[in-house]
């Protein structure tokens, strides 16, 4: 059914909505942090999206509305709103109820990008561009949670985060490739494969939730002091 995509995004927004409201956690009071978060980060992605669509991917039309905007169903652009949000509310669920303790070797951190960096050169020369871009925007992720000086990722809560984001990755873009929803120009990519999931979708999803979360501590910090 053509209306299966944007069910699909009403779907992961319906729990933590809903939830939102619980007294504990109390996610509605950071409604407005996260959405600024969510749309400034959005904003590249979806420009990527649009850049890429009809070469790297592009979108089975059985499953997704006729209306386009840059190119791209109105159930993806809402993939941009939905997952971000899901995932800050899990992130609020761990702010609330696990302290803040770093890890203890952060050098890690920084070895990882640079290996990542290094991987993404190799792919870039092999004319694999999804995955060279996946590996910069990796990279990146690292050097905007340096910047902000949020060190998202040197905290010890963010490993289970990220297990539980991998969860998502997998219920989520195994549904959308499993489908198939979305479908891919496999000589822009690796090749490799989690089930039906382009490895490359792993990191895009972990760049995406990761730069969201760490805008939306960085604009927390600066509204509440």
């Amino acid at each position: 059914m053509s209306y299966e995509y944007l069910l699909f995004n009403l779907f992961i927004l319906a729990g933590p909505i809903v939830f939102s409201f619980d007294e504990k956690v109390c996610f509605v009071s950071y409604w407005k942090q996260a959405l600024i978060s969510i749309i400034i980060i959005a904003i590249p992605f979806i420009l990527w999206d649009s850049l890429v669509v009809h070469i790297h991917w592009w979108f089975n039309p059985q499953y997704t509305l006729s209306v386009r905007v840059l190119g791209l169903p109105i159930g993806e652009l809402l993939f941009f709103i939905s997952v971000p949000f899901a995932c800050l509310f899990v992130w609020q669920i761990l702010v609330t109820f696990q302290e803040k303790k770093m890890i203890r070797f952060k050098g890690i951190i920084y070895a990882i990008a640079f290996s990542l960096a290094i991987a993404g050169i190799y792919f870039f020369i092999h004319h694999k561009i999804y995955t060279g871009l996946v590996c910069a925007v990796l990279v990146f992720t690292v050097m905007i949670d340096t910047f902000f000086r949020q060190y998202i990722l040197f905290q010890r809560r963010s490993g289970r985060f990220l297990l539980l984001v991998t969860g998502f990755i997998f219920v989520f873009n195994g549904y959308l490739t499993a489908r198939p929803l979305v479908l891919y120009e496999e000589r822009f990519m690796s090749g490799l494969r989690i089930w039906t999931i382009p490895i490359e979708d792993f990191g895009y999803g972990y760049s995406l939730v990761l730069l969201s979360v760490i805008l939306y501590e960085y604009i927390k910090e600066r509204h509440y002091g």
